[in-house]
């Protein structure tokens, strides 16, 4: 194991696993299901002020829309006048365009922990790499709900992960309705918006029938979160945007 590996493994693989093992071992008949949902919350919850901060400016991005094709038709051929404009708005209205990078950044090494977490302790009686203060379970109830094994593969929630990715991304996807302004500009953005809303969905589907249904289940519990989250910041949004005009 090279020292990064070693460093990855201690930091993000060990306390996910930990964490996995011990909620599963204080949760009612142990079940396995519930303890991804729970570990799935408590994930996002740490992550939430990384995650709201994203989504209020993707929001703020989005009522920006057109004043940003505006500067994007009035300089057309000033690209560094335009993109100069359009960081000044960014700017003056508080929004930063890169938050959206940083929480990937953050996310990407613990959504691979929790992969490996679930892809090699599932359907296994033992466990290695358990702190000392954590006991393995005598049992472990991979049956979610009695019904779902969630050890084995599953296209129910292969379908459910798919399905709520979706959601989650035409809810923060901007709408690029045809202009006259700039007629390009928006059909690129709505071919590219297409093709993100139908290909991760798709990918996500084909991955979720590679990976064992605790996978599933987290990435569902995940984009539930998600939409939950973005609907009540957009709600907010449009009540603020509805009192200032008033």
């Amino acid at each position: 194991m090279s020292a990064l590996s070693g460093i990855y493994h201690e930091v993000f693989y060990r306390p996910l696993l930990n964490a996995l093992v011990f909620l599963t071992a204080i949760l009612p008949y142990h079940d396995l299901g519930f303890a991804v949902i729970l570990l799935t919350l408590l994930v996002r919850g740490a992550l939430f002020p990384f995650t709201h901060h994203s989504i209020k400016a993707q929001v703020k991005m989005r009522e920006l829309e057109p004043h940003i094709n505006k500067i994007k038709e009035e300089f057309k051929d000033k690209q560094e006048e335009q993109a100069r404009r359009i960081m000044a708005l960014y700017k003056e209205h508080g929004v930063d365009p890169f938050s959206g990078c940083l929480v990937l950044l953050i996310q990407l090494p613990i959504l691979i922990g929790l992969y490996q977490v679930f892809w090699k302790g599932l359907g296994t009686d033992t466990f290695t790499g358990l702190y000392s203060f954590i006991t393995q379970p005598e049992a472990l109830h991979v049956m979610f709900l009695g019904i779902l094994d969630l050890s084995q593969r599953s296209i129910v929630m292969a379908v459910l992960a798919a399905v709520t990715q979706f959601i989650q991304i035409k809810l923060s996807v901007p709408k690029t309705p045809k202009t006259n302004t700039a007629p390009r500009q928006p059909d690129m953005a709505r071919v590219m918006n297409a093709q993100m809303m139908y290909m991760m969905p798709g990918l996500i589907f084909v991955a979720g029938l590679q990976f064992p249904a605790a996978v599933g289940l987290y990435w569902t519990t995940m984009n539930l979160f998600a939409i939950i989250h973005e609907t009540f910041v957009r709600s907010r949004a449009q009540k603020v945007t509805t009192t200032t005009t008033a």
